[in-house]
């Protein structure tokens, strides 16, 4: 089944870095794009990037861009974000996704999330 696995999250300083990673597992990887999103403590959810398939063609929200990153490799079916001069307000439980065909319709996976912390 398809398995979506974040990690890399913690605890890090205003103006620090940290990397995040997505393992994914369970369906094609190279053939999809893949996003990340994020989600403050009683916030909604936020699209925050997303990479195409074969091309890695990237897109960031407007909060992140020219900080954040998004990569992939589709020999090792990750997916990482690489997040720069980080704020407090980058603070926020992170999801890795992607939106995939079922024989039931198209469907949104989602990881468990790894939660960053920007504190002083």
């Amino acid at each position: 089944q398809v398995q979506l696995v974040e990690s890399g999250g913690g605890l890090v300083q205003p103006g620090g870095s940290l990397t995040l990673a997505c393992a994914a597992s369970g369906f094609a990887f190279r053939n999809y794009p893949m996003m990340w999103y994020r989600q403050a403590s009683g916030k909604e959810r936020e699209w925050v990037a997303t990479i195409s398939s074969v091309e890695a063609y990237t897109n960031y929200a407007d909060s992140v861009k020219g900080r954040f990153t998004i990569s992939r490799d589709n020999v090792q079916n990750t997916l990482n974000l690489q997040m720069n001069s980080l704020k407090l307000e980058d603070t926020a439980v992170y999801y890795c996704n992607v939106y995939l065909p079922t024989p039931d319709g198209p469907k949104y996976y989602w990881g468990q999330g790894t939660h960053v912390t920007v504190s002083s």
